[in-house]
């Protein structure tokens, strides 16, 4: 049996082979009622696909890397990954990431505690190539072989045994997105060391040196939105007609009367929302606009390009696309002159915001940041608006985004809030800190191309189903109607696809959301709130 959690000849060999697909029988369980229920194997990629691009070492294909046009472009593109690697590995190139990085690489002892930790490792049914320390191991490898004067100079010592070639960095670049960087496995490491951040540095060496990245991510995400305002591709004229409708919907549902304000000069809070609420889920937007102006917060949203969007996707693979986005939120606020920018309900925007941007960010651009989970806690727990919780008489149980609750240890401002609009609230187990991705994170929740939408909801997002159908277990029936609380953009959609494959609804009846429209919902001035069962 090969060494867990090394890369071991046999393991390398499937590395290099390729095309270990995932097998659906390995798949972890699922509880009742999907004891029935049998997921078919991850399609192939098509024989045109294949003859384009380079599938991953399960079949999957995530990068969309174009096969090169010869030995001699392989050649130069292997040159090209050295020569990263080389620059990763200096402060002077890599100074923000550096010090946890080299920690990370060098001080690993192999006891696999971050394997069982992971949602995708140990839902697929332990395939090593999904393990947190397969990766981190192989890049170890190459850099004791190709960087360090002993693998030069004795090539076959143990450590050193790998050839860099195409075969090794193409397949090493599509295992980088095998991983959401939820970072638990860093929790559950006993010395500490980050093999989500080994993984994500992955990403950045093959994005700035090579230009390889998920195009989602990267043409589709923060390239859009530097060029257009915003990733959704959604310009300032579709701005205003989305605004236009969410007042008449909020006037409709609600019966108040509220504008959004936009540009508003010297006000307490620019309020910061991906823009995919905006088109996908409007009604968070709307429940935003009902609690703050009830609430008597001075408030504004911006219509400056890249303002009103907080989506930030360079944060999961490419520090210069990242940095190119923050400064732009930055000086939104800035030249707006808020006192503070407040976070809405997206995870990845939180990190990006604030313990990132604190080692970015000039002193000449700061801007105070605070969490929409602080701000919404104050005024829930302080009756700055009247509610009846009985309005929210359902079960209710709430999933944790990793960069909110992980990253930045924001866990009992939500729960307070649910404790006061929502009776029948449960936890998952484990939550918190200890909770499962909900397997989109680091952008995937936005990539379905080729087979990679397949792999999102059967194998990445696995474990959090199995999660949500546990917390429901002694309600599960679809008569009784059931609430997911993810205040996350992304995590939302990535419950949309997870829960339409298993066709949760009808099984299940359990119906997702934000932590705004429960609390709209339960609140006393407001004729009828957001969550609407009916359309299900």
């Amino acid at each position: 049996m090969a060494e867990a959690g090394t890369a071991t000849a046999d393991a390398l060999a499937r590395l290099l082979a390729g095309n270990e697909g995932c097998d659906p029988a390995r798949l972890v369980p699922l509880p009742f009622p999907y004891e029935d229920w049998r997921d078919e194997a991850i399609p192939p990629l098509t024989e045109s696909q294949r003859a384009r691009i380079e599938p991953g070492p399960d079949g999957v294909s995530a990068a969309q890397i174009p096969i090169p046009g010869g030995e001699e472009e392989r050649e130069r593109l292997v040159a090209g990954f050295l020569d990263g690697l080389r620059k990763l590995l200096t402060r002077e190139n890599n100074w923000t990431f550096l010090q946890p990085l080299l920690l990370s690489m060098e001080n690993c002892v192999k006891c696999q505690t971050c394997a069982e930790a992971c949602p995708i490792y140990t839902g697929s049914g332990r395939m090593e190539v999904y393990r947190p320390t397969f990766r981190a191991e192989i890049l170890r490898k190459i850099v004791a072989r190709h960087l360090k004067p002993a693998g030069r100079l004795f090539p076959g010592l143990r450590g050193h045994d790998i050839e860099l070639d195409w075969e090794t960095v193409v397949k090493l670049a599509e295992l980088s997105y095998r991983c959401t960087l939820c970072r638990r496995c860093a929790q559950a490491c006993p010395v500490g060391l980050d093999n989500g951040l080994i993984t994500r540095e992955i990403r950045k060496l093959f994005s700035q040196e090579l230009g390889i990245h998920m195009p989602e991510l990267h043409e589709k995400g923060t390239v859009k939105q530097l060029e257009v305002g915003s990733s959704t591709g959604l310009n300032r004229a579709g701005l205003a007609d989305i605004m236009e409708f969410a007042e008449e919907d909020i006037r409709e549902k609600t019966g108040l009367d509220i504008k959004i304000p936009f540009d508003v000069e010297g006000a307490e809070y620019l309020v910061m929302h991906n823009a995919g609420e905006f088109l996908s889920w409007p009604e968070n937007l709307q429940a935003f606009a009902v609690i703050l102006e009830l609430a008597g917060v001075s408030w504004t949203l911006s219509s400056e390009l890249v303002g009103y969007d907080s989506v930030n996707y360079g944060l999961f693979y490419d520090d210069v696309q990242y940095a190119r986005v923050a400064l732009k939120h930055y000086e939104v606020a800035k030249k707006l002159g808020v006192e503070k920018m407040m976070v809405g309900e997206c995870g990845h925007a939180h990190k990006a915001l604030m313990p990132i941007a604190d080692r970015l960010i000039p002193d000449s651009l700061r801007v105070r940041t605070e969490s929409c989970l602080v701000v919404l806690e104050d005024i829930v727990v302080n009756e700055k608006i009247l509610l009846d919780p009985s309005r929210n008489d359902f079960p209710v149980t709430l999933h944790d985004p990793c960069n909110i609750t992980r990253s930045m240890g924001i866990v009992q401002p939500q729960r307070n809030i649910l404790a006061r609009v929502a009776p029948r609230f449960r936890e998952m187990e484990p939550h918190g800190v200890s909770n499962y991705c909900c397997g989109g994170g680091s952008g995937f929740a936005i990539c379905s191309s080729l087979n990679f939408g397949e792999w999102r909801t059967r194998v990445s997002g696995r474990v959090k189903l199995r999660q949500i159908l546990e917390a429901f277990s002694d309600c599960i029936e679809p008569e009784t109607k059931k609430y997911l609380c993810a205040p996350c953009s992304n995590c939302k959609g990535q419950m949309r696809d997870l829960l339409g494959y298993y066709d949760a609804w009808n099984r299940c009846g359990i119906l997702y959301g934000g932590l705004v429209e429960l609390i709209v919902n339960a609140m006393v001035d407001v004729r009828e709130g957001f969550i609407e069962w009916n359309l299900h």
